[in-house]
């Protein structure tokens, strides 16, 4: 017999979002880690709010929220709050009960600051690598690094010359006309005025020009879980100055090992890892001079013995 094609609303439900999620998702034991993260975090929370005043929204909540958003690619936190307020696997992860309203989306935007200065979100990041340490799931000797260019929030029309002097009045008081054509902008002469600390930056040939930072990530090799991260100027030299810089904080002293691309196929860095007691695995650049083969002219000097150990990266190393 066929159904009929009718939808009653329902006064009440006895289903909770909990017996909504099946037993084998993925985010289940994901949630359990996070949750133990976080309570370990509450002495950091207590700082950080007053104890009298307006009940706020739980940090908990909010980086639950934030969680997701990185785990689903959620291009924006308005779109989040959208899928939080009819997405029932959402609003279980988070913690809101079917009945509980949604947030405004502005309330990320006041409580970024508070979290940023918390340092939350590296304590976060160190809780969850804990849990990771004492399950015996990162490996201590293979690491491989990389980096990637992270767009800034600033607008390429306030990418302006630094010595610029009022001009003419702009057309638009809130959003004004720039006409860059016919402009020879560079890092040395402009400047982001909103973001001065943003560079202008293309991830490679044939793509835009963006204002950016350099975002870089060292991952051990043995389950590929992120061990560490660094983010630095996209100065052209970033990648290999930050890998550096996480390969020198590795515990310890033993012999260990590192991947890469052919980005890090420098003299320098392969020189540098060296006197890490690091074994460099990198990609050769055939498109550059140097590198691989000017190592391998060198290689009678480089393998001379090491006197340092890891922790002293050099100055002329990270000068590039």
């Amino acid at each position: 017999m066929r159904g009929k094609d009718e939808q009653q609303l329902d006064v009440f439900s006895y289903i909770s979002s909990e017996q909504r999620v099946p037993h084998d998702h993925p985010l289940r034991p994901l949630r359990v880690m996070t949750d133990e993260a976080l309570r370990e975090l509450q002495p950091r929370f207590n700082k950080l709010y007053a104890k009298t005043g307006r009940p706020s929204i739980a940090p908990e909540k909010l980086l639950r929220a934030l969680l997701l958003q990185a785990l689903y690619s959620v291009r924006s936190e308005r779109m989040l709050m959208e899928q939080l307020n009819y997405n029932l696997l959402f609003r279980w992860f988070v913690g809101l009960n079917m009945d509980d309203s949604v947030w405004d989306v502005t309330v990320f935007t006041k409580n970024r600051e508070r979290l940023l200065d918390g340092d939350i979100a590296e304590a976060f990041f160190q809780a969850v690598l804990q849990q990771a340490r004492e399950r015996n799931l990162l490996s201590d000797e293979h690491f491989t690094v990389d980096g990637t260019l992270l767009e800034a929030w600033a607008s390429v029309k306030s990418y302006q010359r630094k010595d610029a002097k009022n001009g003419v009045p702009p057309d638009h008081p809130g959003n004004a006309t720039v006409d860059f054509h016919g402009e020879k902008r560079s890092n040395e002469t402009h400047q982001s005025k909103t973001d001065p600390d943003a560079k202008m930056a293309r991830k490679g040939k044939g793509k835009e020009a963006k204002l950016s930072y350099h975002g870089n990530l060292l991952v051990e090799n043995r389950h590929g879980l992120i061990v560490n991260s660094e983010v630095f100027e996209a100065n052209g030299t970033a990648e290999r100055d930050a890998a550096l810089v996480m390969l020198e904080q590795i515990p310890g002293t033993r012999q260990v090992t590192v991947g890469g691309d052919k980005a890090y196929d420098t003299a320098d860095f392969v020189a540098e890892c060296r006197h890490l007691k690091v074994t460099p695995h990198v990609a050769q650049n055939l498109e550059r001079p140097g590198g691989v083969r000017l190592m391998l002219a060198r290689r009678s000097t480089l393998d001379m013995p090491s006197v340092r150990g890891r922790g002293s990266v050099s100055k002329n190393a990270l000068d590039g």
